[in-house]
């Protein structure tokens, strides 16, 4: 069995933001394939960067069938 690891606290870090089909946000280390169910959304930054894109974008958390659910969107 192969492991990966990475170093997220590493100032070289970088990272890809990914969005799945509920509207959740994930950091992605850069440098490995998107898992299955996730698409990226175009931000590939250091972890800084991508933690003021996910406060600026993902205003809420909750998922998107329980904000349909709800709120009726």
């Amino acid at each position: 069995m192969r492991t990966t690891t990475f170093d997220f606290d590493s100032p070289d870090a970088r990272f890809k933001v990914l969005i799945n089909e509920e509207e959740q946000y994930s950091l992605w280390p850069a440098d490995l394939p998107v898992p299955g169910g996730w698409a990226e959304t175009g931000v590939c930054a250091s972890k800084a960067d991508c933690d003021a894109y996910l406060e600026e974008t993902w205003t809420d958390m909750r998922p998107k069938s329980l904000r349909i659910a709800l709120d009726g969107e």
